[in-house]
């Protein structure tokens, strides 16, 4: 099933966007899906007669039941989609495959990029058909008057994963997007890290987000589960907002997601170019589990969330690779395009480069369908300025 937005189904029926919410939320739309504080509507729906508070048996919510599931791959590919008009434009600092991008352009929002990695430009290129500038981002660069920036400064000087230089480490982009603030003085900003910035480098994190006070922002910090967001893994990230007051961040949804749902019939094939686990690799795998005390083997559970997605357990061949274990016993590793999934990617995004750039690529990347909902909330500011 195809779905449209809202602000897409008001344009068709010559509503207010609101007035669509408000007849999904009534019961008076057939199929009409929630996610997060969001309504999607069936593409070929009509405009419901102006019958306010009736609800009849024919235009009930469709419950989020086993039996609608499978929705979530239609949705994801009807909903991450390129509009052909756009209502602002955003500056993607660090802009990696796109991710956050993909869901900002899909909510209404033009991107232009800047990335360092060729493949990631490449990726973000082919599919957003946009500009990705491959550059080295530093305190100077420059780049077009925006009232909207996003990014994600490299999380790996503060990553658990890492050595943890921090402000230390040369690959440290938060004074490059610190400047990019001071200097273009957007409307509203957003930068992306990991969740433990705050607790494994307190002095500095409280540092960059009093510099970014001094610029005039009222800043707000969110550790965001994705899950919540629709996003099939138990990913926790950190989101910063500066704005002037008045932004509403997305409340997103007690519903999850899980792996089966999101890999559909993919998770029962055997993919030509399978990468099975070798007995040397089950059986160091089973030594990994036993010495820590795994309860549950760290195979992928289709009928739960999958673990977070890291460049380390999609790219490499590591004890906790993401796998799944087959009905015959064997175990092979997920694929780019179930990765993809799992991200909450839609199947026409391609990703650029050797496979291991493509894992590192959708590890890094910030989840679309969380962008999506992100997005919206900030065109929801921006239309609340504009019209004062």
């Amino acid at each position: 099933m195809d779905f449209m937005t809202t602000s897409q189904a008001a344009i068709e029926w010559d509503v207010s966007r609101r007035r669509v919410s408000r007849l999904c939320a009534d019961g008076r739309i057939k199929g009409a899906t929630q996610i997060g504080n969001r309504w999607l509507v069936p593409i070929d729906t009509l405009k419901p007669d102006d019958q306010r508070g009736k609800v009849t048996n024919e235009t009930v919510v469709t419950p989020k039941t086993e039996e609608n599931n499978t929705d979530w791959i239609s949705f994801i590919n009807s909903t991450l989609t390129l509009p052909k008009e756009s209502k602002y434009t955003a500056v993607d600092l660090f802009a990696g495959c796109g991710g956050l991008s993909l869901g900002f352009e899909a909510a209404g929002i033009k991107t232009i990029g800047y990335e360092m990695v060729g493949d990631c430009c490449d990726t973000y290129m082919q599919n957003l058909k946009t500009k990705c500038h491959k550059e080295m981002i530093d305190e100077s660069t420059e780049y077009p008057s925006t009232k909207i920036l996003i990014g994600g400064p490299p999380c790996q000087p503060f990553s658990r994963f890492g050595k943890q230089l921090g402000q230390a480490d040369s690959r440290n982009g938060f004074p490059a997007f610190i400047s990019a603030v001071r200097r273009y003085n957007p409307e509203i900003w957003v930068f992306e890290n990991v969740k433990g910035l705050p607790e494994s480098m307190p002095d500095y994190f409280e540092s960059v987000l009093s510099e970014l006070k001094s610029l005039g922002y009222e800043v707000e910090s969110h550790v965001v589960k994705m899950v919540k967001y629709g996003v099939p893994q138990t990913r926790e990230r950190m989101v910063v907002v500066g704005h002037h007051g008045g932004f509403v961040f997305p409340k997103g949804d007690s519903r999850k997601v899980t792996a089966g749902e999101a890999l559909g019939n993919l998770a029962y094939e055997i993919p030509k170019d399978a990468m099975f686990l070798t007995k040397s690799q089950d059986e160091y795998i089973a030594r990994y589990e036993a010495a820590s005390k795994c309860v549950n083997p760290r195979d992928l559970h289709l009928d739960k969330p999958a673990r977070t997605l890291t460049c380390r357990n999609l790219a490499g061949a590591t004890s906790d690779m993401h796998r799944i274990r087959l009905s015959d016993g064997r175990r092979r590793r997920i694929t780019v395009r179930e990765a993809a999934r799992l991200q909450s990617f839609p199947d026409w995004y391609e990703f650029s480069g050797t496979m291991e750039s493509q894992f590192t690529q959708i590890g890094n990347a910030v989840p679309p369908l969380f962008a999506y909902q992100l997005a919206n909330s900030i065109i929801d500011y921006m239309d609340k300025r504009r019209d004062k």
